[in-house]
């Protein structure tokens, strides 16, 4: 099977990497290939163009350069985000039960080194009960995570609802915006962000880079996980990826000036997709229908198996669980606390599209998946 037919529905993994991002990134393997860190010529040059694609990213969210920490992705930013914490004096962490399993794993790591962890629920639609947030706060609660848009089901969180209940109890608030950030609008001052993480390769950057946005004005120190040259203000030390530097800030700058065009063009094909996939018999859309990225959904086939139907479409790339997770017979943990059983968890299957998604692509989908469900619904069903 050749590269041209794959038809890529799985958007919210990983993305294309734009070819204007590629060209940008290519001098940096071959011609400009000094550490950023060099005090010659060959080095500073470098440098320069590091720090300009700081600027690049920071542009993105309504940021300062200097309040930008690359690391290898999202997942150690997380890491670095949650674990830099560790020595302050409040141990009371709040955190919703559907954040990604990076989150999950490094509070539970937190638990086991003397910090409580509160899991609030969600309701139905994905969305979190602001009334049981402000209610669990005490005067030990150092910080919140919240996700902005949900990786499996795309719901947004009322993101400046909640920064105002964190700001008038005085908590940090710390974001995953890796689904957000390069497909909507994030500002982190007005939206009262003190952290936030985001990856290139979910806006048509390169895998292996991302970045944590650290505010400037909550003056938080965090505690290095990585040690050593003391690289990035002794925030995170090793050789900065350059090449992927530079693809990351190309990534932010096209993004900040395509993104509208973006999102009304995916949301049309977006809104097709469901249109046509809805007409399976009883199937249902997961997590709230207006509060959610353009480029996202998440549809239950009652009474189909979707691991056999992601293997029976082939070419057709979409997922039935996170990004990071393989095809599981695992019910996704997001699904399971917006109230659905194990049976519909296991039978939906999430579609993210994205900036090379065509309209022919999305009129091939629904007819196969629509065909192959029906073939494959369970007896018992039928």
């Amino acid at each position: 099977m050749s590269q041209q037919e794959i038809i890529y529905l799985d958007n919210n993994a990983t993305t294309r990497v734009d070819e204007r991002v590629l060209n940008a990134m290519l001098p940096y393997f071959t011609d400009l290939y000094a550490n950023s860190t060099g005090a010659h010529l060959a080095g500073l040059t470098v440098k320069e163009a590091v720090e300009n694609a700081a600027w690049q990213t920071a542009d993105l969210i309504n940021a300062d350069a200097e309040e930008i920490i690359f690391t290898s992705g999202a997942t150690e930013a997380i890491n670095l985000a949650i674990k830099g914490l560790a020595s302050q004096e409040r141990k009371h962490i709040v955190t919703i039960q559907t954040e990604h399993k990076a989150v999950l794993e490094t509070c539970r790591f937190m638990e086991d080194n003397g910090f409580e962890v509160t899991y609030l629920p969600i309701d139905s639609d994905g969305l979190l009960n602001f009334q049981l947030l402000d209610e669990v706060i005490t005067d030990k609660t150092l910080v919140f995570i919240g996700m902005f848009s949900n990786n499996e089901t795309g719901v947004i969180q009322n993101i400046n609802a909640i920064s105002k209940i964190l700001k008038s109890k005085n908590v940090l608030f710390f974001c995953d915006a890796t689904q957000a950030v390069g497909k909507i609008p994030v500002d982190v001052k007005k939206l009262g962000i003190d952290l936030l993480t985001l990856s290139a390769h979910k806006f048509y950057g390169p895998k292996g880079i991302g970045a944590l946005y650290v505010s400037a004005k909550a003056k938080i120190k965090l505690s290095p996980q990585i040690l050593g040259g003391g690289q990035q203000r002794k925030s995170r030390s090793g050789t900065l990826n350059v090449p992927g530097i530079i693809g990351l800030g190309k990534a932010s700058e096209i993004a900040v000036n395509e993104l509208e065009k973006d999102k009304n063009r995916i949301y049309l094909l977006r809104q097709k997709l469901e249109k046509g996939l809805l007409q399976f018999e009883g199937s249902f859309l997961n997590g709230d229908e207006e509060n959610r990225i353009y480029n996202t959904s998440n549809i239950c086939f009652p009474g189909v198996n979707s691991e056999q139907l992601i293997l029976a479409l082939g070419n057709i790339s979409v997922s039935n669980g996170a990004s990071c997770s393989a095809v599981t017979s695992e019910p996704s943990h997001v699904l399971k606390a917006m109230g659905l059983s194990d049976e519909e968890a296991l039978s939906s299957i999430r579609f993210s599209l994205g900036r090379f998604s065509s309209e022919k692509e999305i009129d091939i989908a629904i007819e196969r998946v629509l065909n192959l469900a029906r073939q494959l619904v369970l007896p018992q069903r039928r």
